[in-house]
């Protein structure tokens, strides 16, 4: 089977590249990624001499370029989006592109080619839940331009469903973390600031309440909807991992026998939703996926391999590592 990923150089994208490639069952992969803000070349350095890849720069709105990419594949998986929702606060309009636009330009090619097509979703487009939890057909509360461009392509994939009988499967997962996750992000920002004993910024008063899960989890179960998904259907991806971010911070500080003096609160994000939470019945019972990796373990992980690839991070710039960064000048 070949696949064209789209937004491979990013975080999960790569995670999900590697994890096929490692596969004896004749994945071919044809990567394209617009090389934007949180890709990375080096995240598949130790495949790009593999005869069964291949790179391809270009962004996703391109539509003659995602006429002839997905003429040569099987499927789309469609990781590339813009995801910090902090950004996204700041200028929603790159999210507005890559987010629905793009989405679009995917979907409405593969419904012409008559290829598979998977969405990557989150599941910020539940929005903040006090205490239930999402089901697959629960209702969207969207509270950031992010998710709201997430929901929109969500909506968009529904239509193309209902409309013109189009091959789409939706996943939606918590939130991921892992090796070679942008350092924007809330873990890999801690452990880097933690390891140069620098002060942690933390929102508000830390009780915001996130489901964590360890990337390769999260890429086994795309996998698994690439190819036992039914057509129309969405999936719910979890671990079933409530955690605040005041307890990740803690935990993190202890494996790296670092100072807890190190955690600074600071000024809460705009609209910052208090807690997420959905079911991954389905997709264990349907498809029979289950999270592989504990918490504990995934983040020991996590910080080694952060530990053992400076080069990573070491050259970033500090605004990224900012308290504040919705409100950090481009």
């Amino acid at each position: 089977m070949k696949i064209l990923v789209t937004g491979g150089l990013g975080f999960i994208g790569s995670n999900f590249i590697l994890k096929l490639l490692q596969k004896e069952n004749g994945f071919e992969i044809i990567n394209v990624d617009a090389k934007l803000f949180g890709s990375n070349p080096h995240n598949l350095d130790e495949i790009k001499n593999s005869g069964r890849y291949e790179f391809v720069s270009g962004n996703i709105t391109n539509k003659n370029l995602m006429n002839e990419l997905i003429s040569k594949c099987d499927s789309v998986v469609n990781f590339a989006a813009e995801t910090f929702v902090d950004r996204s606060i700041k200028d929603a309009n790159p999210f507005l592109v890559s987010n629905i636009r793009g989405a679009f330009t995917l979907m409405d090619i593969t419904t012409k080619q008559n290829k598979r097509f998977v969405q990557v979703s989150t599941d910020e487009v539940f929005g903040s839940l006090e205490s239930t939890t999402a089901m697959e057909d629960s209702k969207f509360n969207p509270s950031s331009p992010y998710a709201a461009t997430k929901a929109a392509a969500e909506l968009l994939a529904n239509s193309y469903s209902i409309t013109y009988d189009s091959d789409i499967v939706i996943t939606r997962c918590s939130n991921n973390f892992g090796p070679r996750q942008f350092p924007e992000k809330l873990i890999p920002k801690i452990i880097i600031l933690a390891e140069q004993n620098k002060k942690i910024p933390i929102y508000g008063n830390g009780k915001n309440i996130r489901d964590w899960i360890f990337v390769e989890d999260h890429c086994e179960a795309v996998l698994a909807s690439l190819l036992k998904g039914k057509s129309g259907q969405s999936y719910n991806i979890a671990a079933n991992n409530e955690i605040d971010n005041i307890s990740i911070v803690t935990k993190i500080l202890e494996i790296m026998n670092k100072s807890q003096d190190l955690i600074e609160f600071v000024e809460d994000r705009p609209g910052h939703d208090q807690r997420y939470s959905m079911s991954s019945a389905k997709i264990s019972k349907e498809l029979g996926w289950k999270m592989q990796t504990e918490f504990e373990d995934g983040l020991e992980k996590t910080i080694s391999w952060y530990m053992e690839n400076p080069q990573i991070w070491k050259n970033l710039d500090s605004n990224i590592f900012g308290s504040t960064p919705w409100k950090v000048s481009n």
